[in-house]
């Protein structure tokens, strides 16, 4: 059993390190599940139980499967955060709302264990390395969580500790979520999971280095440049490592707030432009992207008005021909030249060669509703707009119609920050002008 304790208004529990332990956690969870079903099979039998859905779904094992993910952090957490991303796309209405909790939620690692995390990392003589250290910490994610704390020479930081174990156990972690997703039948039948868990793997290895993530976010804040509209922090290379990262402290709010009242729709209308341009800059200019679009890693910097970007360990690079070809696809879908769309789907990657004519058209339509705000003449109004339930509803329809190949991994985290950053907008009301933006980083490119 986990110990967890409120801590100044916060649950706080030690992150289980071993893999032993952490089978352990998730195998006490589907045996849970397994007995919540069965107990909800005899309370329908007796007219006393939820009144449809699934018997594995119930509201008692959302909880459960919320619950432990939290408490396990790392891999297992981060999955289910990716899967909560999906939203209504992919899972159950019930489950996605307890799990997208799971987006920015997690226990606290304890005092002590943080303290453990620092000397290993840092030295034993890491606390005079600082002139503070806040062990409360201000933020906490599925691999790590981040510290307010000021360097002995007096720099304002910020300090994400990586919960310990959390590299060891990726991939045992991944499979037997896995295996919770083959049991609690979740997705629909027609996606292959099982060709997603070695990219899941790699992807989640990544994140986990810290050495990595650091450069990833030098590079972007150079990319960046003087853009007035972002905001990337400075890494402190000192006080850094490969399971520590020290950045400058970014006092910014949540970019959810600004569908408050209080903000003007000029301000809305100016992030949400800020928001699709920095994609189309990321694809056609930088050919390098932050790909995770948790709405927790960006905040909105009142003091100049602009967006300010965190978490870089999800970042990749593409080639200059991929970009090229991604362009002419882009294009086609806008302009709605099918023919030129195929052919650049089939390069890609998307279709087959001897793809039966159903895929293609089903491709096509999709790609062209995906293209609606960049085809739209003026500002669209994400908020207002039901492009994302039709969206939803032609993507699960086609799944069962028309069974396609797996899609070229790189894409899979490319459109998944497309999609997350078209979801921002809508999310905080902002209506843009897309097809400028279109105009400016993808044709005149």
């Amino acid at each position: 059993m986990t110990d967890v304790w409120e801590k100044g208004g916060r649950r706080t529990a030690r992150v289980p390190e071993g893999r032993v332990e952490r089978f352990a956690k998730l195998g006490s969870m589907l045996a849970g599940i397994a007995g919540e079903a069965t107990l909800e099979a005899l309370r329908r039998a007796a007219g006393r139980g939820e009144r449809d859905g699934s018997l594995v779904l119930t509201r008692a094992n959302a909880h459960r499967v919320t619950e432990t993910l939290a408490d396990l952090r790392g891999a297992a957490m981060k999955l289910g955060q990716l899967l909560s991303l999906q939203g209504e796309e992919l899972l159950p209405p019930k489950f996605v709302e307890i799990l997208a909790s799971l987006r920015d939620q997690a226990y606290f690692m304890p005092e002590a264990q943080v303290r453990e995390v620092l000397a290993r990392e840092l030295g034993p003589d890491c606390e005079a390395r600082f002139a503070e250290f806040d062990f409360e910490p201000i933020a906490a994610a599925s691999i790590g969580q981040v510290h307010a704390a000021e360097s002995a020479d007096g720099r304002d930081l910020a300090v994400k500790l990586q919960y310990p174990g959390v590299s060891r156990s990726i991939s045992s972690d991944v499979d037997n979520l896995a295996v919770f997703l083959r049991v609690s039948r979740l997705l629909p039948a027609a996606i292959d999971f099982e060709v997603l868990i070695p990219e899941l793997k790699v992807e989640l290895r990544r994140e986990a280095d810290y050495r990595r993530e650091a450069n990833n976010t030098e590079r972007y804040r150079r990319l960046v440049g003087d853009d007035p509209s972002v905001l990337v922090p400075r890494v402190h290379p000192d006080l850094s490592t490969r399971r520590v990262l020290a950045t400058d402290r970014v006092y910014a709010r949540p970019i959810e707030d600004l569908r408050s009242l209080e903000h003007p729709q000029e301000r809305r209308d100016r992030m949400g432009t800020s928001l699709v341009r920095l994609v189309f800059r990321e694809l056609f200019s930088f050919r390098f992207m932050q790909t995770d679009p948790n709405f927790a890693n960006y905040l909105f910097e009142p003091k100049e008005e602009r967006v300010a970007l965190l978490d870089f360990g999800a970042a990749r690079s593409f080639s200059r021909e991929f970009i090229e070809a991604y362009r002419r696809l882009i294009i086609s879908a806008v302009e709605r030249d099918h023919r030129s769309l195929v052919q650049v789907a089939t390069q890609l990657g998307f279709l087959r060669e001897d793809e039966a004519w159903i895929g293609r058209a089903i491709f096509v339509e999709l790609c062209e509703l995906f293209a609606e705000p960049l085809r739209y003449p003026g500002p669209y109004d994400f908020a207002n707009t039901d492009l994302a339930r039709r969206l939803r509803e032609r993507s699960l329809e086609a799944l069962e119609e028309y069974r396609f190949s797996q899609p070229p991994t790189q894409t899979l985290f490319l459109h998944r920050k497309l999609a997350g950053s078209f979801l921002l907008c809508a999310h905080i009301g902002a209506v843009v002008d897309c097809r400028s933006a279109y105009r400016e980083w993808v044709l005149n490119r």
